[in-house]
């Protein structure tokens, strides 16, 4: 692979994540105002509140960029960085059409896995540097739920591996058929809510519950770092939802998917952010001792039942 050949490559991950989560940021605004009634997103630049983006983004840039006289400075002013460049890599090893993708990896199920896991931990970084008592908690509930979501989250990703009898996300989709959709549907359930507690989505938002933590590990953050964490929690949704749309409902695949199968991809995340986005309008905050009893009692279990469901199915169609 030449070196205009890579530059090209990740140039084109990197334009998805600044491009992509926009989009869903926007998809929410309209959600939220048509569902909940919310009148201010849909008035901003006139027609549908079209600028409403921009004008958080003018807010942003403008707001001053503050860092703690006792805060770890290093260590505070690094932490949106780790929050959001493993979505880059990620964005990069997603394959969204046949042959198209930013990164061919052999094993990218599984560096897909690890990279996501290491962008939860700026958020533990911002509480821990923060020298705030409330982003210090924010960030001990992050510690704690991604330790909680990270099993289910790798049990059902590894059963939909096991059935594809591949570790490649193109495998994977080239593997599909259309009964996985009730064969696996256990482990879909399991990745969707697993997803969006580790992406520290409502109702999954614990650590960053502005009730009670005021913004939890980003409490301290002025500015565009700020927007760097919010740029990462969408880029987290992107991602999420068209690893989902890869692993359970055959990515590409679909009516003429030699030409349309970028957009039948992209379709099926859409589908997938949309009902991540659906959670947060529909459902109230868990309690932190609810949001971990969720994880050991419920979706552990399920997901080792789907696990052993696959490997029960494996062995009797091989």
């Amino acid at each position: 692979m030449s070196l205009l050949e890579v530059t090209l490559r990740s140039l084109a991950a990197l334009a998805a994540v600044l491009v992509l989560p926009l989009v869903a940021g926007q998809t929410e605004h309209k959600v939220m105002a048509h569902m909940q009634g919310r009148l201010g997103p849909m008035y901003a630049g006139g027609f549908h509140g079209w600028a409403q983006l921009v004008a958080d983004g003018v807010k942003f840039v403008q707001k001053e960029d503050i860092t703690p006289a006792a805060a770890d400075r290093a260590v505070f002013r690094l932490a949106p960085a780790i929050a959001l460049v493993p979505y880059v890599i990620a964005m990069a090893l997603l394959p969204i059409h046949p042959g198209v993708a930013g990164a061919a990896v052999p094993g990218s199920v599984l560096l897909v896995l690890a990279v996501t896991g290491v962008g939860v931990l700026g958020t533990l970084m911002a509480g821990w540097a923060s020298a705030n008592k409330y982003a210090l908690v924010g960030g001990m509930r992050s510690a704690a739920q991604l330790l909680a979501y990270e099993l289910p989250l790798v049990l059902s990703v590894a059963s939909v591996a096991m059935a594809a009898g591949t570790l490649s996300l193109a495998g994977v989709v080239e593997a599909w058929s259309p009964w996985w959709l009730l064969w696996q549907l256990p482990g879909a359930i399991v990745f969707v809510v697993a997803a969006t507690a580790e992406l520290q989505r409502p109702p999954f938002d614990a650590p960053i519950a502005d009730s009670e933590v005021v913004m939890g590990p980003w409490t301290e953050y002025t500015g565009l770092r700020f927007a760097f964490f919010m740029l990462a929690e969408y880029a987290g949704m992107v991602v999420m939802g068209l690893l989902f749309g890869i692993l359970f409902l055959g990515g590409w695949q679909g009516p003429f998917a030699d030409h349309l199968g970028w957009l039948w991809t992209l379709l099926k995340g859409g589908l997938v952010v949309l009902l991540i986005i659906w959670m947060r309008v529909s459902w109230p905050r868990l309690r932190e001792d609810q949001l971990q009893r969720l994880a050991w009692t419920v979706l552990v279990p399920l997901a080792l039942a789907q696990l052993a469901l696959t490997a029960v199915g494996v062995v009797m169609t091989a």
